[in-house]
């Protein structure tokens, strides 16, 4: 296999595997994150509201999730033995995030079906399932940061991990509402954004904190110097996002409906720090203290024909993702299956 800008196969294309697939989970948390979130917001709404809820993210949550089936199918073809053993440590909450994810998808269609009078128990269920799935998902994440181990400390923090990541798929949540809806709906969702902007705080922190405390090489790579120096502008901007999300949450409704894409983005600005640091902690490691991207990459042969396939399929998904955001741009309209 030929180098590229002289590193060897072996060393660039898991770099490149890991990239892509860091890529896709980014994408899928900033994008699915939100209509997670509405559903996880429904237990408090309205009947009413929520048919406007599921509208803003009707056409959007099918293609949302097809990144979470890219990055687990990279990990798979890439990292086969990491694929095993970090699905084998997690293999309870991923079986309940994906009966969260199945139920979510049957209630987002037999909600728009039944009679009137069983509507409520599938928007329950529509609830149920964007909660089950958002707090897997932020148990597997703090799990993982704990190093797949799981003793009373560590599940206990995976525990706090799942219910800040579930805020903050909340909180992302009420932010694509306040972009997406008027009136009532609108001044509601920025309460909601306004509440949760504590537990998303206090998410960002513990992940900052646990980090560097359950390892002392993650540790050294933080607090050094010079890279503590140059590592400063991320907790920077961290905190000055807060400011701006904060000062904007107090201003809104505004006139004329300004400024209410703001605290989306201010918010997937936060989630791209918070990535950030994860992978630069984290990083050669795919499974954490035990495995790197290199050892448990797949021969590089392999690599340069799957390669070859994800740059064509990466774009295609996201040239269908960002021509459906530009259809249905603009406030969401009365739900309307006829």
């Amino acid at each position: 296999m030929p180098d590229f800008l002289g590193y060897p196969a072996d060393i660039w294309l898991p770099f490149t595997f890991a990239a892509l697939m860091g890529l896709s989970i980014l994408i899928y948390v900033v994008l699915d994150g939100y209509d997670l979130g509405v559903g996880v917001l429904f237990v408090a709404a309205d009947p009413d509201e929520k048919d406007r809820m599921v509208a803003s993210i009707g056409p959007f949550w099918d293609a949302n999730e097809t990144w979470l089936v890219l990055a687990v199918g990279l990990l798979l073809v890439a990292f086969p033995v990491a694929h095993g053993i970090i699905l084998t440590a997690l293999y309870v909450p991923v079986a309940l995030m994906l009966v969260g994810l199945i139920l979510r998808g049957v209630s987002f269609e037999f909600r728009a079906k039944v009679r009137p009078e069983h509507k409520g128990a599938w928007n329950a269920a529509f609830f149920a399932g964007s909660l089950m799935t958002a707090l897997s998902q932020g148990y597997m994440l703090g799990l993982y940061i704990m190093g797949l181990e799981e003793t009373l400390w560590t599940v206990a923090f995976a525990g706090l991990t799942a219910i800040c990541l579930t805020a903050g798929y909340a909180f992302i949540g009420a932010c694509w509402l306040i972009y997406k809806t008027e009136e009532i709906l609108q001044w509601k969702a920025v309460r909601w954004a306004k509440r949760l902007v504590v537990f998303v705080a206090a998410g960002f922190v513990a992940l900052s904190l646990a980090s560097p405390a359950v390892s002392p090489r993650i540790f050294e790579k933080w607090f050094s110097w010079p890279e503590m120096a140059l590592l400063a502008p991320l907790p920077i901007a961290a905190a000055a996002i807060f400011a701006a999300l904060l000062l904007t949450l107090r201003h809104l409704p505004a006139a004329g409906d300004r400024h209410a894409l703001a605290p989306y983005v201010a918010t997937v600005g936060l989630f791209v720090l918070c990535f950030a640091g994860l992978a630069y902690s984290f990083y050669p490691y795919v499974v954490p203290e035990r495995m790197t991207i290199f050892e448990a990459a797949s021969a590089p042969e392999s690599l340069a024909i799957m390669l070859v396939g994800t740059l064509i399929v990466m774009p295609v998904i996201g040239a269908y993702s960002a021509f459906s955001y530009f259809v249905f741009r603009g406030k969401a309209r009365e739900l309307s299956y006829d």
